[in-house]
């Protein structure tokens, strides 16, 4: 067996650290920069234009007013500073899975790799990085830091996610723990949010205003929706009697698939515009995940749209 296969094979808890680092060393080999680099720079004033240096910074609309060659100076933060929010509801733990391995992910597997990924690519950049977990309670808030420490503390916060044992009456709440998110970030952050957005009382309008908040003090924000598109987007079962549960109420209907399939598409559907358009109102970075699909690709997908941004 090739490397890269014992590697797909190993399962996530107890080996999240090492997972991390397989796919991060794919992603930056052959790249010229870092896919979050330059977040920070900060215009801070304008210097005279000396003659040799580089003419990336010229002012040129200032040249245009005084005709004379100014430079735009940038004080770098130390710090990138960012902030992972996670759901961790019982829906988040759709489909069951015996084992989490690279090739075999339910949506918190996914969510919590893809959180390790990142942590490993800021860390590389020595910046600072924070995690919230919530479900119907704040269950877990770290603040931003950078150092190994507190790296450890968040790499097994997220492994002891993937341990524990799925509660079926955790229910979601993601706008109210998304404003006291917000009131927690005072500087300027980039902040990657994961869940499903399926909630026990769905409240559209409020979720939507939770979303614009995190906007709030030229925060970035990317949200990767997490799904498994063929049975909670699609509705894809067999047409035979079954008995459908809500894993976060215990409630539960017995039908045909058939005879609500094209309804529920069309309803799932509609909501996912009308999220995609309310995202790119507010600026925010709409991840559209598929948990049956390769993680790799997907989140090569996005750090190469991101190095073309910057």
């Amino acid at each position: 067996m090739k490397l890269q296969e014992e590697v797909n094979n190993l399962q996530l808890a107890g080996n999240l650290d090492l997972l991390a680092s397989q796919v991060v060393e794919g992603f930056i080999s052959g790249m010229h920069k870092s896919p979050f680099h330059g977040f920070s720079s900060e215009f801070a004033e304008h210097k005279i234009y000396n003659q040799g240096e580089s003419t990336k910074h010229i002012d040129w609309k200032l040249f245009g007013k005084t005709d004379k060659l100014y430079t735009k100076k940038y004080d770098e933060e130390t710090n990138l500073r960012c902030q992972i929010i996670i759901d961790n509801s019982a829906s988040m733990h759709y489909p069951f899975k015996k084992k989490h391995v690279l090739g075999n992910l339910n949506k918190l597997g996914f969510s919590v790799l893809a959180s390790a990924v990142l942590m490993k690519l800021l860390k590389k950049q020595r910046d600072a990085v924070g995690l919230s977990v919530y479900s119907d309670i704040y269950e877990f808030y770290a603040p931003e830091k950078g150092n190994e420490r507190h790296h450890h503390l968040l790499l097994n916060t997220l492994e002891d996610l993937l341990n524990e044992k799925e509660d079926s009456t955790r229910k979601t709440n993601t706008y109210t723990y998304l404003h006291q998110i917000a009131k927690k970030l005072h500087r300027r952050s980039l902040i990657f949010i994961f869940t499903d957005l399926f909630e026990t009382e769905t409240d559209q309008e409020q979720l939507f205003k939770a979303l614009q908040h995190l906007k709030y003090n030229k925060h970035e924000v990317v949200f990767f929706h997490v799904m498994d598109k063929n049975t909670e987007v699609n509705f894809e079962f067999e047409n035979t009697p079954t008995r459908f549960v809500d894993v976060e109420t215990g409630a539960h209907l017995d039908l045909f698939a058939e005879n609500v399939k094209e309804s529920y598409e069309e309803l799932m559907h509609k909501f996912q515009e009308e999220l995609k358009l309310r995202c790119a109102k507010y600026r925010i970075k709409y991840v559209e995940v598929d948990v049956e699909k390769d993680f790799n690709k997907i989140m090569q997908t996005y750090i190469a749209e991101r190095q073309k941004i910057i």
